[in-house]
Order: C-alpha cells, then structure tokens, then sequence
C-alpha cells in the first residue's frame, strides 16, 4: 500500500492506493505547534462509500510509518512534519486530472503531456481533446485520430488546441509539419554550354538552377527526351528554353511549348517575346474559340511557321485534327504535364502527345511537371528519362486549422495582412494567393479582405487578369483570391498560400493537385520562406455526390497522401474522341492509327466497331476513312455519346442557342 499526498489550499487530499486501484481517500489538515507541524484533524471515506468517518491522528501516523509516503509537490509544512517524525516521504509527479477522478497516474516522460502550466497523462490530454473537438461538431474518426498522433508526437496540448482555437493561436500551435531547404548545389555558367551568344545574352540568366544543371548532365543539350519533375519556381521553363532554342539554332526546327491554360500561355508568350523577340519569331496559338473575342484578344503573330509557337495543349491540338500540317519542329515542350490524370482533359493531352510524335518524330520532347505520380513508371510510358529534384532552395511550413466555415474569412483577412506587413531579405513584401473552390467566393473572400485583395479566375477577360498580375508583380496588392481550377494558370510570387476550401468545384482535390497549388508558396529569388494554410471545416462537404469523408478528413490524407501512378482508363467517350482525331492524322492508315493509339499512356476501349456501326467511321480499300460527322467529332473535341445527345436535339429544337444551353445544363446534372 502507498499513501499520496496532494497538497491543497490549507489541507491535504490523501489516496490509499494498491498500485492498481485507490481503495480510500482522506481530508488532512495540519496545524503549527510547539513542536513544529502536527496533524490537526483527518476524515477517511473508503471506496464506494459516501460518507467519511473521522479517524484518530495517532492512527494515521502509524499508517505512515507504515507504509510508502508520496507527496505529490514540494510543501514545506508537511516535509517539516515527516522530517521531526521521521517519516520518509518521496515527491512524485502525478497527473492532477487523475487525481480528481480519484485516479493515480505517475507522469513519467513517455505519457506527461503539457497542458498550460502543468503536465496531465496522456489519456487525461486525449479526453480533454475529443471534448474540445465536439464543440465544432462532425469531426471525423480519422481527424480525431490525427489529432491524438500529433498530441502523442508533441506532447503539448496547448499546441494542438491552435489547430481547434486558432484565434489566439501561436504559429508554432497549427504547424503541422515543415519542408526543410536543401543547399544550392554547385552549377555552372550558362555561358560555357554550347548555345547560341545570343540566346545567353538575351536570356539574363548567369548560372545554371540545380534541376537545370540535372537536365543538361542527363542530356538536354544532346537531345535526350525527358520527364523533368520539380517544384514550382525551381527554373523548369528555361529548360524547355535552352533546349528548344539550341534546336532550332543547329536547323533541327522550331520549339513548340504548350501549356493547359490561356492564361498561361499568354504569360509565356509575352516572356519569349520580350527575351527572343529581336532575334526569333513568337507566335501565339490558343485556340479559334477566343481569337475573336475583343475583350480576350492579346496581340501576338498567330503564324504556325514561326522559331517558338506558344500554344495551350487545344489551341496546336485542334490544328492536327483539321487536318492540317506542321512545320519542322525541333523541339516539343509540354508544361504541366501532371493534367493527364484530369479526369475531363486528360485523354485530350494524352492524345495530343501521341499525335505529336507522330508527326514529328525526330523532336526531341520535354515533359515538365512539379508534382506527379510514379514518375519513374511514366517516364517508361513517355520513352523519356526521368530527372527528379525534390529539393526545395526555400523551407516550407504547412500549418493544419479546423475550423467553421463561418469562421474562414476573417482567419484568411487576418493571415493575409499578418503576411503583407513582412519584408524578405530579398526586399519582397509577403503576398498570398488563397484557393477556393467557385468564382463567387472568390468575390466574396477578395471583397472582405479589402482593397488589397482581388478575384482572378476564368470568367475575367484577360485584361482584367492582367491587370491583377501587374498588380500583384508591382506588390501592390497582399492578395488573390482564386479557384482551383486555375490553379496550373496561377504564376504568382507568393509567399504564403491558403486554402479556404479542399475542393475543385464539388469534388476534392487529389494529392497531384493539391501538391502542386502547394507548391506556389515561396520562391527562391523573392522569399526566404514559404508558408501553407489550411482552413478545414469538420463535418464540412461540398456536395452529397464528393465522396472522400469530410474537409477535415482530406486535409490529413492529401498533407500525408502518396499520388498514384499516372495509368488511366478512357471511357467510351473519351476513347471515341481520341480514336476519330488520331485517324485524322494517321492520313488513313490502319497500321498506322493502331500504332498512335497503342502509343498513348492511357487505355483505349475498343470502339471501332461502335464508330462503325454508327456510320462515322470505315475502311474503303484498306484505307480509313472518316464520315463528315466523324470530322466534326475530331474537329470539336465531341465524343460519340456527346454528338448522339446533339444529333437528337438538332431534329426537335432549331434554335442552336437553346440546345447548347440544354447540353450544358444536362452534363452539369451527369457531373
């Protein structure tokens, strides 16, 4: 048997304790006397009984002497009281909360935890926790999970309260984990590879990035195909430049660099122009559909027989698929190529890429991703030699918040000024970009941010998008609020990224994704560290059809996720799309289509008898030959289930406007 001894105000609590069970407890009070301190008075109530019973001093003292004493703090009066008796008596740490469930836990270092200015067990901090977390309501098991794995791994529950009460949290509460910079490596001058004097002196660039570095050891400048995966802002565009521009410089032909979104296309046009423009030809191809829209018109040559053609991935495929020839082209650059697992593009880019090789076969091609899954497997599927640098030049924090949706606005209004007000050592105020799930919010956050703040997504002109990116370039404004959708298009310096939601539209984001518009955050040549915020809502869904748990449950799997491997599945409709351009561009060969489609990533179904059967496809003579509805299908991007919705609605509506409407609002109800 030991007795503990807990001091309290005035009196001592004392614990009968078996070391599995306390049998009793006690009220103790002590008074001074002559002959220093002495027990005054001591009520015993056994287990299971209410009322207490006052028990002679005298026998308590026997008790003591009797058995092991344990004081649970320092006190002066009841150690001057053992000491005259000669009672031994030994300090132990145990946890408080126990102790008022009539409970014994000795802290020790593997189960002490921290709670404000004392230490409580662990299973005490994990009651306490759970408690905590029902006040927000709808957090999930696999949440409470991560959050008892971060209390275990801290041992401070203070610091895993932030990510619950992140009003007066500290930084260091929500920090879920930090990415630590890597040294620069050693690179060499740009001026001692073999490129063109002119192309060095416009480039404005002295020495080699790592991955550059990386690139051209592995055979860039040889013309060695590859699949170069690395973080954002770690020098991926300029690889695609020394290669492309040694290219043509040596007539092997002109650079083709295509990218996902107009956005960035016009970005990289307006680059190449301002760099190469004096010496090379730029052209800009972005597809028909926004040519000859006034307000999204940028000026630029349009000419396919130009050095570098700038293009989005549709704008060069819907040339192929008219039919229509390239000029010799040196080099093919595909940004972004992490989109072949978009679930509504990618069998598009993935098509494109066969097509490409296709028609020029001598190009050395260069696929350029920040984030991708498996990458060694895809860089088989691409014949390209993987070259991988996941080194980052700048620290990342990533820092987990739970929180109501209400709530979001006024934490991002804070985080976005709290980062506005820091200067790098680099001379860059801090700038955001926060990524939310639809173009209305995008409004609604940006308008209660303030002045500082601006929407940037798809449904502004592209006056209106450049007018925020010279804005945000300038430091003018702390931040921009946009979708995620946008995210591959978003070439903002920004120090700091927030996710007000984890959610594409209605469905989540995948690892690949997510990781990506992660990696915005913090650039070598601006910041000295870069910082992720996410803002999940326990309980919080998007739609009944998302799937995946709730928004707090996908902030741990995609911060902890593993992105798979690249190895799609085309459906009929995609499979059909593809099928009927990649006859277009084989010239009617079978042998031919069947090695354009064999050398895609993803899988095709078997649709050529559906095709024929439906009248868009056939073979006349041992050749291929495509319907006028089969070239429409190729020529507008439209699968065979798509076109038969469209057919049927042309014999019972007239007005064209009324069966696009009709079309839109039926794949909206499919999606």
């Amino acid at each position: 048997m030991s007795i503990i001894v807990n001091p309290r105000r005035g009196s001592y609590r004392l614990y009968f304790y078996d070391g599995r069970r306390v049998s009793g407890t006690g009220d103790l009070e002590l008074s001074k006397t002559g002959k220093g301190y002495r027990p005054k008075s001591f009520r015993y109530r056994e287990a299971g009984r209410r009322q207490p019973r006052h028990i002679p001093t005298k026998d308590l003292l026997r008790e003591f002497r009797r058995e092991k004493i344990y004081l649970t703090g320092e006190d002066e009066a009841f150690h001057s009281m053992c000491s005259d008796l000669q009672i031994p008596v030994t300090v132990i740490r145990v946890c408080r909360t126990c102790l008022l469930g009539d409970r014994i836990t000795p802290l020790k270092a593997k189960n002490a935890v921290k709670y404000g200015r004392e230490q409580i067990c662990l299973g005490c901090a994990r009651n306490e926790l759970r408690r905590e977390a029902g006040y927000l309501g709808g957090m999930g098991v696999k949440s409470i999970g991560h959050l008892e794995h971060m209390l275990e791994m801290y041992r401070d529950l203070d610091r895993v309260f932030g990510m619950l009460q992140p009003e007066g949290a500290a930084p260091s509460q929500t920090l879920f984990d930090r990415l630590e910079p890597h040294a620069i490596r050693k690179t060499q001058p740009l001026a001692t590879l073999p490129l063109p004097k002119e192309f060095v002196d416009a480039s404005g660039v002295e020495r080699l990035m790592p991955v550059q570095q990386l690139c051209v050891d592995a055979g860039l400048l040889r013309g060695k195909d590859q699949l170069v995966v690395a973080a954002t802002a770690s020098g991926k565009t300029f690889i695609g430049e020394m290669a492309g521009i040694k290219n043509h410089s040596e007539d092997r032909g002109a650079m083709l660099f295509l990218v996902p979104l107009v956005a960035l296309a016009n970005q990289k046009y307006r680059r190449f122009s301002e760099r190469y423009g004096d010496f090379l030809n730029v052209s800009l191809l972005t597809g028909v559909s926004r040519i000859h829209i006034p307000e999204t018109r940028v000026k630029a040559r349009r000419s396919m027989k130009s050095d570098i053609i700038v293009g989005t991935y549709e704008g060069v495929d819907h040339h192929l698929r008219m039919g229509r020839t390239l000029s010799k082209v040196g080099t093919v650059v595909i940004d972004e190529v992490q989109m072949l697992e978009d679930a509504e593009r990618g069998h598009r880019l993935d098509g494109l890429i066969a097509r490409l090789r296709h028609v020029a076969p001598h190009a050395q091609f260069l696929f350029l991703s920040a984030t991708i899954g498996s990458p060694s497997l895809l860089a088989n599927k691409l014949r390209s030699e993987l070259v991988r640098y996941d080194e980052r030049p700048v620290g990342l924090e990533r820092h987990l918040i739970f929180t109501e949706r209400k709530e979001k606005i006024s934490l991002i209004k804070k985080m976005v000024y709290e980062e506005f007000q820091k200067t790098s050592s680099k001379g860059f105020k801090g700038q955001t970009i926060v990524f939310t799930n639809s173009r209305a919010r995008c409004h609604t956050v940006a308008d209660a941010i303030g002045k500082k703040a601006m929407a940037y997504h798809a449904g502004l002109s592209a006056k209106e998008r450049r007018q925020v990116e010279k804005m945000f370039e300038k430091g003018e404004i702390a931040a921009v609020v946009t979708t995620a959708a946008l995210a591959a298009g978003v070439d903002f310096p920004a120090s700091q990224v927030i996710f007000d939601a984890l959610a594409m539209g209605i469905s989540w984001l995948k690892v690949q994704e997510f990781s990506q518009m992660m990696g915005r955050a913090g650039r070598p040549d601006f910041h000295d560290l870069g910082k992720v915020v996410i803002l999940a809502e326990p309980g919080g869904v998007y739609s009944r059809e998302s799937g995946g748990g709730t928004e707090e449950e996908v902030a741990i799997r995609l911060l902890k996720g593993e992105m798979e491997e690249v190895a799609p599945v085309y459906d009929v409709e995609g499979s059909s799309e593809e099928y009927v351009a990649n006859a277009v561009v084989c010239g009617g060969e079978r042998k031919c289509l069947t090695e354009i489609c064999s050398s895609m990533v993803g899988e095709l179904e078997d649709v050529w008898p559906l095709l024929e059967k439906e009248g868009y496809i056939h073979e006349r003579k041992g050749r291929i030959v495509l319907s006028p509805l089969g070239h429409v299908m190729a020529e507008h991007f439209i699968g065979i289930e798509r076109l038969s919705r469209i057919l049927k609605m042309v014999r019972k509506v007239k007005d064209p406007l009324a069966i696009v409407a009709e079309l839109d609002c039926a794949e909206d109800e499919e999606d």
